[in-house]
């Protein structure tokens, strides 16, 4: 392609782009091209030729006039199908089956182990003599620790980009301090001490270790979707994909606990840490197994800024903070892990202490629970998809989960084989608002790419922050109120336990619709005319 007239005109500037002749795959490609930014988009699938293939100057003049039209020239559809622009950005279009897959798998060793942290951290250390309030100390550190990481990595990230570098990294730490959460206190055995104080210090460390790990790799993943493509529609089915794993993660998690269970004894604290011990060994293996076929299916995500030139200034925090918007995808997006988070920790305390049931019901009610999740997500990426939409959903996800809640608290201890109806309610209702929920979390970020990490670690920020506090806030009251309140006109007994699993979530349910009903997600500005096109394309191509 041949553009005439090399010296383009910016605020009266004069640009000299010389001609050059590139050749690739046999084709002569004379002139850098200058495109209008719908042009630019387009060219962005096709990524053979980047900055890195032109002389530096050339390259920046070219960047300088990318939303500037050429004086004269074309490109012809053969060429756009060929070569891309020098910004290397995610493309628009649809992502295929085998990239949606492997993105996918990339969080599995963060589910497998959030999965344990959540249902197990607190029964385990409860179990081996902690008292419920230094049980949740342990898991407030790590909350905490979690908490802070998000923000830090998500601004290196933007700084820096590396996604996978961060991925990788944060991976290495989960896999090396995980199994010392659970399992015998290390800390202990170097001081040569068991006192209470010492092993809730020395849970706690690594509690706060294997978390900062925990983040850089959550982070890291999510932030990748808004940076691996430009599609809405894909980046839903990104998230639906990465949920459904999840979904695939638990269920693994929970095969693993009921065999150990059945085949290990937990009648004292030796059996109890050998129990939760193999569990962890075991979690540690697959999830990094899959954390391997995810580095090598996905090729590294580039921040378009990384390339640009060195005037380009990132987005600053503040702007996401002038945004009402960013409030309330917050807000759901808490909620929504509040919900699942907080039902999760609780659900093995309700089964055994008040509906009475096998301990090996610790790992096939949540089974149940994410089997159920996991149907729910296929089914939500066949869906089309608008603003609009998403809301529905969150708020049908989370009706779903006000009726459990009122089921469990009326369900009294004699009809627990109810809880296995309750628990597919469950396990839909949560695929609902977590999909959406992360979903509004794209649409927030939409095509800022340069704070999407920011954006993504400081809403994890508050997630975990108030994770952490809901859950110390219920077991501290366990340890001061432990029993059963009665019921005078149902004739039933609730625990506190009980009455938190019913309340917590089927309160945050309700607010969550409530602030879903005031947002405008259709109306975000970032959402131009091609990216709410692209929301009513299929999900999967």
């Amino acid at each position: 392609m041949h553009i005439p007239n090399n010296s383009l005109e910016k605020n009266g500037v004069n640009m000299h782009i010389p001609n050059t002749s590139l050749e690739e795959n046999g084709a002569n490609f004379i002139g850098l091209s200058c495109t209008v930014q719908s042009e630019v988009d387009e060219l962005r699938n096709a990524r053979e030729t980047t900055a890195s293939t032109f002389p530096e100057a050339d390259a920046e003049a070219c960047y300088a006039q990318l939303t500037y039209k050429c004086s004269e020239g074309t490109i012809s559809k053969n060429s756009q199908k060929k070569y891309a622009t020098v910004g290397d950005g995610p493309s628009s279009e649809p992502l295929r089956r085998r990239s949606i897959f492997f993105y996918g798998i990339g969080h599995m060793l963060n589910d497998l182990t959030s999965a344990c942290w959540f249902t197990y951290l607190l029964m385990f250390l409860t179990e081996i003599g902690l008292t419920p309030r230094d049980a949740a100390t342990v898991m407030l550190s790590g909350q905490v620790a979690d908490g802070v990481a998000t923000i830090f990595v998500g601004e290196l990230i933007d700084r820096f980009g590396h996604f996978k570098v961060w991925h990788g990294g944060g991976s290495v730490l989960v896999a090396v301090s995980f199994s010392c959460v659970f399992g015998t206190c290390l800390v202990c055995t170097i001081l040569g001490t068991n006192s209470i104080t010492v092993r809730t210090i020395g849970y706690s460390i690594f509690a706060a270790i294997f978390n900062i790990g925990w983040a850089a790799t959550q982070v890291s993943h999510m932030a990748m979707v808004n940076c691996i493509t430009a599609n809405s529609t894909s980046r839903v089915a990104l998230s639906s994909c990465r949920n459904a794993f999840t979904m695939v993660a638990n269920l693994l998690l929970f095969a693993i606990a009921f065999i150990v269970f059945k085949i290990i004894s937990g009648s004292d604290s030796v059996g109890i840490e050998k129990q939760y011990r193999w569990i962890a060994v075991l979690s540690i293996i697959i999830g990094s197994l899959f954390v391997i076929i995810f580095h090598v299916g996905v090729k590294e995500p580039r921040l378009q800024h990384h390339k640009e030139p060195k005037s380009w200034k990132r987005i600053s925090w503040f702007y996401w903070f002038n945004k009402v918007l960013y409030y309330q995808v917050a807000l759901v997006y808490m909620l929504a892990r509040v919900i699942t988070n907080v039902s999760q920790a609780l659900l093995a305390f309700y089964l055994i202490d008040d509906l009475h049931m096998h301990e090996s019901s610790k790992a096939v009610v949540p089974a149940i629970i994410y089997i159920c999740s996991f149907m729910a997500s296929i089914f939500l990426q066949e869906l089309k998809w608008t603003g609009y939409r998403l809301k529905a959903f969150f708020t049908v996800g989370a009706i779903l989960w006000m009726f459990s809640g009122a089921t469990i608290y009326l369900l009294p201890s004699s009809m627990w084989s109810y809880i296995y109806l309750i628990s597919v309610v469950i396990g839909v209702g949560n695929a609902l608002i977590m999909v959406t929920a992360i979903s509004m979390e794209s649409i927030l970020v939409g095509k800022d790419l340069h704070g999407c990490a920011f954006v993504y670690g400081s809403l994890s920020f508050i997630e975990k922050l108030s994770c952490g506090i809901v859950l110390y806030i219920i077991e501290d009251f366990h340890t001061s109120a432990y029993g059963c309140n009665a019921s005078h006109y149902l004739g039933l007994c609730h625990s506190l336990t009980q009455m938190s699993l019913a309340f917590v979530p089927g309160g945050c349910a309700l607010l969550g619709i409530i602030v879903t009903f005031t947002m405008d997600l259709d109306a975000v500005p970032d959402l131009d005319a091609v990216t709410v096109h692209s929301l009513h394309e299929p999900l999967l191509s």
